[in-house]
């Protein structure tokens, strides 16, 4: 894996919250080599590339819409004041 790539981002589909530890390459490249029933779901892949290191789920209740509006609990992605 690429050194120091650390990116906040959200899955377009379900826009859930993680952060990216790979490259957009490797990324691609290992979830192209999963077997085809792990790569059936969104929920499966993203547990994939947890479980290899690749990226890492932020369980904080922040998730995006199709329109990239941030949602979730209040106050977890708004900065305080």
């Amino acid at each position: 894996m690429a050194p120091n790539i650390s990116q906040d981002c959200y899955a377009r589909h379900g826009g859930v919250h993680f952060t990216q530890k790979a490259s957009a390459e490797e990324i691609n490249r290992y979830v192209k080599n999963l077997p085809e029933d792990r790569r059936e779901s969104l929920f499966e892949v993203l547990d994939e590339l947890s479980s290899a290191g690749m990226i890492q789920i932020q369980n904080d209740g922040q998730f995006s819409d199709p329109h990239g509006n941030l949602h979730g609990t209040t106050g977890c992605y708004e900065d305080e004041k």
